[in-house]
């Protein structure tokens, strides 16, 4: 998009757009998402940028009337395999707060040099400014749907210091702390003390339509006994797992019924630093930084597709919330992967109605299950030899899969597709799916959902 179209976005107030770019406006100082409500400034005055950490950067403060930094993700960031999009998947899955930048780069494969010149010459922004956009963001939530205290939500927000995490809040939302909690009205009521029993309540931001139906509908045929239960009648479901996270464990629950613009959400956590972590990994198991506009706009011109892609707006090629679970639930099979949590699953602390286990780590598969196909991807797993983690490199997990035993392209495909979040992938190998490039995977779950035909 060219400036000129993007401010033709921003004078629609176009929500296609909200987390593809950001306007900032020289006279107010402050950036939004282009479907803010506000009146429309002279183009004049007008500044973009790609994300909202550029602008941030710039000196800008966040609006507090659309709140550009709830916005979904850029949908650029699923669709691309170079250094830049695997770079933006890692810090939103908190590999900046975790390992640093040296961490980035060395997932990566380039240098920490390489890795900020390339972020900045294409995003206006560093790794680090990165990361400290989206630390804002979460401290941000924690303030204003939890009681924590504000030492409590600056560590668990990612932040090093608590003179840093006030200075953070004070130039990006132009409040202290205690204000920006303040204006929520959430103050330490009886709905926030409850918050630290039942959970942080989360909204889970999605762009355009969202076929939700359909999205439960798959998830609910394919839960693990222990580690995941979908729960209430159709149109009114819950879906609820276990989580392995970095810092310890967590138990997610997030509502089927679509409140407008987003999917009501609980998570709960025994280490607040996984947050950040816990969404991310939401976001990608239920496909919401889609852009559906742009596959549907794809698909439906594919007279095989039109009619299913008319009849489910916003239809998503579901993730994983855990890649590594989901390979080897693929290798295993449902009641395979039954018998491992109930074998060699880590039970929880204080289990939650049926969840109560965590799904086993590869490193204790690998050392305890006797089938050899299974034993040989959880050693794989374990040792490093095969990554699935946000900013894996697609093309060399697809192969090191189809190194292992057992593992054939149909697998391989599927994992990409579900495991990795690739949108262009086609499992059952269709000689016309290049034509629905690059949406295959969106075209993949249309043709699983039509009726068969025989004869």
């Amino acid at each position: 998009m060219d400036e000129q179209t993007r401010y033709e976005a921003v004078s629609s107030r176009d929500a296609r757009f909200d987390g593809e770019f950001f306007f900032a406006v020289e006279t107010t100082g402050i950036y939004c998402r282009p479907s803010c409500p506000a009146v429309t400034p002279k183009r004049k005055n007008v500044r973009f940028y790609p994300t909202a950490a550029a602008a941030q950067g710039n000196g800008f403060r966040a609006c507090r009337r659309c709140r550009p930094d709830a916005v979904p993700g850029s949908a650029d960031w699923n669709v691309r395999a170079d250094v830049v999009g695997r770079a933006m998947r890692m810090i939103g899955d908190g590999v900046v707060d975790r390992e640093g930048v040296p961490g980035l780069a060395h997932r990566l494969g380039y240098s920490s040099r390489q890795v900020q010149r390339q972020l900045n010459a294409e995003l206006g922004a560093g790794p680090v400014a990165l990361a400290r956009a989206q630390r804002a963001h979460t401290a941000r939530v924690l303030l204003q749907t939890t009681g924590l205290p504000v030492t409590e939500i600056a560590f668990a927000s990612g932040f090093a210091s608590v003179r840093q995490f006030n200075d953070t809040i004070r130039q990006i939302y132009a409040r202290t702390p205690s204000a920006l909690r303040a204006e929520a009205g959430t103050g330490l009521g009886a709905a926030v003390r409850e918050a630290r029993t039942t959970g942080i309540p989360l909204r889970l931001a999605h762009r355009g339509p969202y076929a939700a139906r359909e999205v439960f509908d798959l998830l609910a045929g394919e839960t693990v006994a222990r580690i995941e239960e979908v729960s209430g009648d159709p149109g009114a479901r819950t879906y609820r797992r276990t989580l392995r996270l970095p810092y310890g464990t967590g138990i997610v629950a997030v509502d089927e019924r679509s409140a407008g613009s987003w999917l009501d959400a609980r998570i709960h956590l025994t280490d607040l630093r996984d947050l950040t972590t816990a969404v991310q990994r939401l976001r990608r198991l239920f496909d919401l930084d889609a852009d559906p506009y742009a596959v549907d706009e794809r698909l439906g011109t594919d007279p095989r597709l039109a009619p299913s892609v008319a009849a489910r707006p916003g239809l998503r090629s579901p993730g994983a919330a855990d890649p590594e679970e989901f390979a080897v639930r693929t290798l295993a099979g449902g009641a395979g992967a039954e018998r491992l949590v109930e074998m060699y699953g880590k039970v929880l602390d204080v289990p939650c109605g049926g969840l109560t286990h965590v799904f086993p780590e590869p490193g204790v598969l690998a050392g305890a299950v006797d089938d050899p196909a299974l034993r040989a991807l959880a050693t794989a797993l374990a040792d490093g030899d095969l990554r699935l983690d946000a900013g894996a490199d697609r093309d060399a997990a697809e192969q090191a899969l189809l190194r292992l035993p057992g593992i054939g392209p149909a697998a391989a495909a599927l994992i990409r597709m579900r495991a990795l979040g690739d949108p262009d992938v086609d499992p059952d190998g269709r000689p016309e799916a290049e034509r629905w490039r690059p949406w295959r995977s969106y075209a993949a779950r249309h043709l699983s959902l039509q009726p068969r035909r025989f004869g």
